[in-house]
């Protein structure tokens, strides 16, 4: 069983490395944009100005990371001698998906409590102030290989409190989490997501909720319809994308969407 293929086979992204050296001044993101970020303090001092306006100074090797479309600035002075690696995070899903959801808006964290990442970051550095060729590509993937071993730490550690990330580190609820993830046409009940964690169905049902924040059968449908978004903005027809996450017809997908998203699938593949 693997927690993190199903997810990221389905909502996959890439990196783009567009900034390495040093740094100085003020940067302004705008939460406007279509991508993610994640910012990489070598050395030196920074502060970040996150997206509910809160400021943290980072006075050590640390990571950033937004993973959806977020407002925030980073500021450091000539004397702070700051040197930084940034890059954006587009996903093929769009910056709205279920994955990009489940984490929270601002992840800040010295590198050296993020042991999963050190050889990764280490690598980084290097070709980020290096100047071997085809430098800007492995930049690119190694970003991406950061973020994937990230998604990796935060399930073995189980730091996430709540939602899809808490659920994956719950050894029970895994296992049902999992299978609606690989089979979301299936008619899931209760009673065999229940038998799938070794549960009875009152205790699967209430340990889910107070663990994942929703019930077994909104979280299907929130799944299904991240999915459907994904399939329609790829073009798809609204037939097959019915079929593909498990609803009896176009209209029966629709109404559901309708209700998750306040719009229409034609609205909402418009504003997409």
């Amino acid at each position: 069983m693997d927690r993190l293929a199903t997810l990221l086979n389905h909502f996959d992204f890439n990196a783009s490395t567009f900034h390495q050296g040093g740094f100085c001044g003020l940067s302004r993101f705008d939460g406007e944009q279509r991508s993610g970020h994640v910012h990489l303090l070598r050395a030196g001092r920074l502060r970040f100005r996150g997206p509910a306006g809160h400021e943290q100074v980072l006075e050590e090797p640390s990571l950033i990371l937004l993973i959806r479309p977020q407002t925030h600035q980073l500021l450091a002075s000539e004397s702070d001698n700051a040197e930084l690696v940034c890059a954006t995070l587009a996903f093929t899903g769009g910056p709205d998906n279920p994955l990009t959801r489940a984490l929270p808006d601002a992840l800040v964290s010295p590198l050296s409590a993020l042991t999963g990442l050190q050889a990764s970051s280490d690598w980084l550095f290097t070709e980020a102030f290096g100047d071997d060729c085809g430098r800007e590509l492995v930049l690119n993937r190694l970003f991406e290989l950061m973020v994937i071993q990230l998604l990796r730490q935060l399930l073995g550690d189980g730091q996430m409190a709540s939602g899809m990330l808490a659920g994956l580190a719950d050894k029970r609820l895994s296992r049902a989490l999992v299978a609606m993830h690989d089979a979301p046409a299936h008619n899931w009940s209760v009673e065999a997501l229940a038998s799938l964690a070794g549960m009875s169905r009152a205790s699967f049902a209430a340990h889910f909720r107070a663990v994942v924040g929703s019930t077994p059968g909104d979280y299907l449908a929130d799944w299904r319809i991240g999915l459907a978004q994904k399939r329609i903005r790829e073009g798809r027809p609204l037939a097959l994308v019915a079929d593909e996450v498990g609803y009896q017809s176009p209209s029966a997908l629709a109404r559901v969407f309708r209700r998750k998203t306040g719009v229409s699938p034609s609205q909402w593949r418009g504003e997409a």
